[in-house]
């Protein structure tokens, strides 16, 4: 029951697995804010293929109403260096 619960609450397990991301999270190492812009990344990708850019962006705003149309905008076309 408990691997359960863990799964729904890792964000990255596309990349990492359930093990690896709740050992890291235990020690606090990861940042809220990246892990944020990880999840709009991927949901603004995954909307893109049924809407607009600017519909995704609103979609996005709407589960994220602290930011801006413009943050989000330069959230999802961040290059990653």
């Amino acid at each position: 029951m408990q691997n359960d619960v863990l799964k729904s609450d890792n964000p990255l397990r596309d990349i990492i697995d359930d093990e690896t991301y709740f050992e890291l999270e235990k020690h606090n190492l990861f940042s809220e804010k990246a892990i944020r812009d990880y999840k709009i990344r991927r949901l603004f990708r995954n909307m893109r293929k049924d809407m607009s850019a600017g519909d995704a962006i609103d979609k996005i705003r709407e589960m994220y109403p602290y930011l801006q149309f413009d943050t989000v905008r330069k959230i999802v076309y961040q290059i990653n260096k």
